[in-house]
């Protein structure tokens, strides 16, 4: 039985600009006195082609931890731009928080990021609508806009990165509590907790191509207006 169960996690300040800081208000239960603190880890992925552009955004220790419910507030800083890539500061990434006792992961819960580039000189959707008809001339479809260029570098306060707080990926493990764990639990845990970050990842470049995709059927009407699952 897990003596640590999160109650709930609620992501502040959504949408904001890329550079703020990640902020997660987190209630968890303790069931029992516990010998150890609370490790939580904020980890952004960078790159869902390499692992190594991954960055731990923040790391910190809460305890003692009483038992019975508690909340706090996780903040981490934006991720180093300088350790990405151009081509990924925009699209869909994902970003975990993890918390582990005794060095043991526990609970990991995973939200997709789609960072968006805002043009503010960018022109207003057009109209495609009036009385009830289609705008249309002679019978001819309307020209759509070019799509519009990126400047490089990108400006970072120009992105805004939203949060599908609505559809986190909550993961538990199973731990021990006491002193000792077996070797080979702690190794499939650790398999474990890479396929489930590989099978984001892999979430995560599908919703892009979608996010791609309904920008070029929609150009010019105001951007995707829903990404579902």
């Amino acid at each position: 039985m897990a003596l640590v169960n999160v109650v709930n996690m609620v992501v502040l300040d959504n949408p904001t600009c890329f550079t703020n800081p990640f902020q997660f208000e987190i209630t968890f239960e303790c069931l029992q006195e516990l010998d150890d603190d609370l490790e939580w880890k904020v980890l952004y992925v960078g790159s869902a082609q390499d692992s190594s552009k991954d960055q731990i955004l923040d790391e910190i220790l809460v305890g003692p931890v009483p038992v019975g419910v508690n909340k706090f507030v996780l903040q981490a800083d934006a991720p180093d731009v300088s350790k990405l890539n151009q081509e990924d500061l925009l699209g869909v990434t994902v970003v975990l928080v993890t918390c582990s006792y005794k060095e043991r992961e526990f609970v990991r819960v995973g939200y997709y990021v789609n960072n968006e580039y805002h043009d503010p000189n960018a022109p207003p959707p057009a109209e495609t609508m009036q009385d009830g008809n289609a705008m249309q001339e002679d019978g001819a479809d309307q020209q759509q806009p070019a799509a519009p260029s990126l400047p490089n570098p990108i400006p970072l306060e120009r992105i805004q990165r939203q949060i599908l707080a609505d559809k986190p990926r909550v993961t538990k493990f199973p731990i021990s509590w006491g002193e000792q764990e077996d070797s080979s639990s702690q190794a499939l845990q650790q398999q474990q907790q890479e396929a489930l970050q590989y099978e984001m990842k892999a979430q995560a470049q599908a919703l892009q191509n979608q996010i791609q995709m309904q920008e070029e059927s929609n150009l010019g009407t105001g951007g995707v207006q829903a990404m579902a699952e």
